[in-house]
C-alpha cells in the first residue's frame, strides 16, 4: 500500500534483521488472513518464513503483538486514504466515492492488508494503539459524513450510523476484490459505491 504496506523497505538499506522481520510479517499476514489468527501457530509462521520459531521472539513479544503490528500498519494505510480523499477540493459525495475507490484499489494491490483491517474481526485482540488507529479511521470517515450533513447531501441523523452503513456496503466490494472474486474493474465495485452513497444520501427535494 505504498508506504503503508507492513515493513516495505528499500532492499538496499535492509539489514539481515530487517529482511527476517519482513519475512515474518509477510508470513503472518498471509496465515492470519487465510488460516485465521487462532489456527495460526508460531511454528507455522516460522516455517512459512523459513526461520526458527525462536526468531519470532527476537522481533515480536508474542503472536498477538505481531497481529497488532500488522493491524496498525493496515490501519495507517486506511487513515491515509481517508485524509487524501478529505483533502480533495470536491463535495462530500465525491470525497466518499474517492475514498471507496482508494480502499478497493488497495484491496486489489494488497488483499491481505485490506482483509485484516476491514473484513476480519479481531477487536478482542487489539491493544490501545491499534484501537486508536481504528478510531482515527472511523473519525475520518465520520468527518466526511458530517460534511455531507452540513451541505444537506447526507441524511439527518448520527454520523456514526451513516458512516457504519456506508462502510458496510463498501466493505462488500473490498472483500470481493481482496478475495479475488472480482477484479478492481468489476461492475459490482461501482454498483457497491453507488449503493453506499444511496444508503446515506438525503432525499432529493
Amino acid at each position: 500500500m505504498g508506504d503503508g504496506t507492513p515493513a516495505r523497505l528499500d532492499s538496499r538499506a535492509m539489514t539481515q534483521a530487517d529482511l527476517t522481520r519482513q519475512r515474518l510479517i509477510r508470513a503472518a499476514l498471509e496465515l492470519f488472513t487465510t488460516t485465521g489468527y487462532h489456527f495460526t501457530t508460531t511454528p507455522l509462521i516460522a516455517r512459512k518464513a523459513g526461520v526458527a520459531e525462536g526468531t519470532i521472539y527476537r522481533h515480536f513479544d508474542s503472536k498477538q503483538h505481531l497481529l497488532n503490528e500488522l493491524y496498525r500498519a493496515a490501519g495507517r494505510w486506511a487513515v491515509r486514504v481517508v485524509k487524501e480523499a478529505d483533502g480533495l477540493k470536491v463535495g462530500p459525495r465525491e470525497k466518499l466515492a474517492e475514498l471507496g475507490r482508494g480502499l478497493v484499489a488497495g484491496a486489489a494491490r494488497e488483499p491481505a492488508v485490506a482483509q485484516l483491517f476491514f473484513v476480519q474481526r479481531h477487536a478482542d485482540l487489539l491493544d490501545d494503539e491499534s484501537r486508536k488507529v481504528a478510531r482515527d479511521f472511523r473519525l475520518g470517515l465520520e468527518s466526511l459524513m458530517a460534511q455531507g450533513k452540513a451541505d444537506g447531501s447526507v441524511k439527518p441523523g448520527a454520523v456514526e450510523v451513516w458512516a457504519a452503513v456506508w462502510l458496510g456496503v463498501v466493505t462488500l466490494a473490498v472483500d470481493r476484490v481482496a478475495g479475488r472474486e472480482w477484479p478492481e474493474t468489476h461492475a459490482g465495485v461501482q454498483l457497491s459505491l453507488d449503493a453506499a452513497w444511496d444508503a446515506v444520501a438525503a432525499p432529493r427535494q
